[in-house]
């Protein structure tokens, strides 16, 4: 079923690479004015070559005070996809403090203040809305060196059923994908290793990691 976004307004984080980019680019091929964010200009402006329209916002959003300064007047926003993430991967005993305090700015803490932005729009105007957290199968499953991977995303696990259960009386729906492994650029760096796959591997049904789809299906209710 095609699905249209006429009309509506969407914001998507880390939409310069992989997921987010995909995402940006099929919510804008199915009629919704997107706002692409992502920490790099060069992916930024190679998406708006390809979408032609589409918005951009080039900010990094492990800093707060550069978020909030970049989004306190972004107008409008119907939908969110909070995709932006970060996999810094460091067996348990030598995890760093930077790293730790990189990754739950990117993975979790950007996600409660983009929300929170868009929230308090939303509620302002009165308006239904959609916020979609890009988790994942991490989040679910203990998986070597990568123990704060797995943390920030059981993180956003729960605070997306808090945000849903305060947001759901203003008519904004908050939900998770949970997605297993996906061969984008971070996936490939991650994942390529055939002795540390194949473990995992094993573990999904079809036997293989997500691949990209160009076309990708989002939907909307009321």
């Amino acid at each position: 079923m095609e699905q249209s976004f006429a009309g509506r307004r969407a914001l998507v984080t880390g939409a310069g690479k992989g997921i987010g980019r995909d995402t940006a680019k099929a919510l804008f091929a199915s009629g919704a004015q997107v706002v692409a964010v992502s920490r790099t200009q060069e992916d930024l402006t190679s998406l708006a070559q390809e979408c032609p329209g589409m918005e951009t916002l080039c900010v990094d959003l492990g800093d707060w005070e550069a978020t909030e300064r970049a989004l306190s007047n972004i107008g409008p926003v119907d939908l969110l996809v909070n995709n932006a993430g970060v996999a810094l991967l460091q067996p348990f005993l030598e995890v760093t403090k930077e790293a730790c305090e990189r990754s739950f700015d990117v993975n979790y803490r950007s996600v409660v203040q983009v929300s929170q932005i868009v929230s308090r729009g939303l509620i302002a105007r009165g308006a239904p809305g959609t916020i979609v957290n890009v988790s994942s199968q991490a989040s679910q499953c203990a998986i070597k060196d990568h123990a704060i991977y797995c943390s920030t995303k059981s993180a956003m696990d729960m605070l997306t059923k808090v945000m849903a259960l305060e947001l759901g009386p203003h008519k904004i729906r908050v939900n998770t994908v949970n997605p297993t492994v996906v061969m984008t650029a971070m996936g490939r760096a991650n994942w390529s290793d055939a002795q540390k796959s194949e473990p995992m591997l094993k573990r999904i049904p079809l036997g293989k990691f997500a691949v990209r789809k160009r076309k990708m299906t989002l939907f909307w209710e009321r």
